[in-house]
């Protein structure tokens, strides 16, 4: 798992930014790698289809979420590997000035 640049970065904790994002976001993780129908999404979270479609395009765009047309339906997965890179980009240097100036 390669660790995000800064600008890469910046694109997934800001489309993390919204609450509804952010739910949306939770529920595809919590829903594995099969993922959810954008109507399944819609139906779970009450929010308005085309309200939903923008917040897809936005997770999309930082490579938060993957998705997929089968058939007629679009699937929306959480990107594993993108959201763990994100994580260890925020870790990665955890700590490191906590012995400075000892």
């Amino acid at each position: 798992m390669a660790h995000p640049d800064v600008h890469q970065a910046a694109l997934g904790f800001s489309a993390m930014g919204s609450e509804a994002r952010l739910d949306v976001l939770r529920m595809l993780v919590k829903a594995g790698p099969k993922g959810l129908a954008v109507g399944d999404i819609q139906r779970r979270t009450g929010i308005v289809a085309s309200t939903l479609a923008h917040h897809l395009k936005f997770l999309a765009a930082a490579d938060l979420i993957v998705q997929e047309k089968q058939g007629r339906s679009i699937l929306s997965r959480a990107n594993y590997g993108h959201l763990e890179g994100l994580a260890a980009f925020i870790l990665n240097e955890c700590c490191v000035d906590a012995g400075a100036g000892r």
